[in-house]
């Protein structure tokens, strides 16, 4: 397990301090994961690299990466609650995600936002281009 500190907040990747049902219960409200069980969001989080972020022992945030760790770095399911939105604590979770030592050699890292570009920018993450947008595939379930 990894931990990092700043001031009152704090991240680390332990699994058996998470708070699944508060979890479920933001991301079952996001554009992205609205439908996901718990069941669903327990599988995900098993088959990932989690990081809780944490103010005064209860978590207010999120994010997890699925990787080989070195080829390929997908970020997914992250958000701060809003009432902890504007402290910096995205950011401090995004400085810790992409800083883990387990992840220092991934060569590319993707993920998908409707809305938090800016952010992401500031981690180094930007939109494909060139011979990158023609590469890319998705596969969609379902899909014959």
């Amino acid at each position: 397990m990894s931990a990092w500190r700043r001031g009152d907040a704090v991240v680390d990747t332990d699994r058996e301090r998470l708070d699944l049902a508060m979890m479920h219960a933001f991301l079952t409200r996001s554009y992205w994961a609205r439908g996901r069980s718990l069941e669903e969001l327990r599988e995900v989080v098993d088959h990932s690299l989690p990081f809780g972020l944490y103010r005064d022992e209860r978590q207010v945030g999120f994010a997890r990466v699925v990787t080989d760790r070195l080829t390929f770095a997908y970020l997914a399911d992250v958000f701060v609650l809003d009432a902890e939105r504007g402290r910096g604590l995205g950011s401090f979770l995004l400085e810790c995600v992409t800083g883990h030592e387990a992840l220092a050699r991934v060569r590319i890292w993707t993920l998908f936002t409707r809305d938090a570009h800016a952010l992401y920018r500031r981690f180094g993450f930007g939109p494909l281009q060139g011979e990158r947008r023609e590469r890319f595939m998705i596969r969609e379930r379902g899909a014959a």
